[in-house]
């Protein structure tokens, strides 16, 4: 099973066009779209995902507002991962929409509570978590040292340990991380990175962060 993780689209026209091509080179199984995939407005690349030949599974982030779940009913390959879980091809995947009120000031911010309390019982080891924002500590360093990652969802992933956090917000600080069993893969599109493509063999996991034509990649 392979899988193309991208997050923080942010409706880019260019993004658009690496997603794409990535997709005809890599030949992945499902698309991860890892929240803020429009910039309030701009829903026209809602349509493109909507269009393409594969799975999407997809969360909000804090630039995408509430109608986008609407543009997602529409389209019969998005499957939205909004507090709640779906197995496909035999890989089982849960989400959560929003990002954290804190550093960032955003128009939706979970209740994080009530989301965890929510997605406790749907954690396996072997579960894939979807969420916009990192945990606090993992890949989620803003000017090169203030953590800027959410604090409950570190503890969340503490607790559950599911097999792989996708997740993107930071865009300063994409990679990889372990926390705990988990692996942590920050796939914030932006200037040095086109997403990720994840390999799922044997219930092993591996990862590769794409960075921009011209820059090394990093793998895991």
């Amino acid at each position: 099973m392979r899988l193309y993780a991208v997050a923080d689209i942010h409706g880019r026209f260019d993004r658009m066009v690496a997603i794409k091509n990535n997709l005809e080179m890599y030949r992945p199984d499902m698309l991860i779209a890892a929240g803020d995939i429009t910039q309030f407005r701009t829903l026209s690349c809602i349509s493109e995902l909507g269009d393409l030949s594969l799975p999407v599974l997809a969360i909000r982030g804090n630039t995408d507002l509430k109608r986008v779940e609407y543009q997602f009913a529409l389209k019969e390959n998005i499957f939205f991962l909004d507090n709640r879980d779906v197995t496909l091809q035999g890989i089982h995947f849960a989400g959560a929409s929003g990002t954290i009120p804190i550093p960032f000031r955003s128009r939706i911010a979970f209740r994080e509570a009530f989301i965890w309390k929510r997605l406790m019982p749907l954690m396996t080891p072997r579960t894939i978590l979807v969420a916009h924002p990192p945990p606090r500590g993992c890949r989620d360093r803003v000017a090169g040292k203030y953590h800027a990652g959410c604090k409950s969802l570190e503890r969340f992933i503490r607790a559950c340990q599911p097999a792989l956090l996708i997740c993107g917000h930071i865009h300063e600080d994409v990679g990889m991380a372990c926390l705990g069993k988990t692996l942590i893969v920050n796939c914030a599109m932006g200037p040095s990175c086109e997403g990720a493509i994840i390999d799922i063999q044997n219930g092993r996991i591996s990862a590769e962060i794409l960075k921009s034509k011209g820059q090394n990649q990093n793998s895991c």
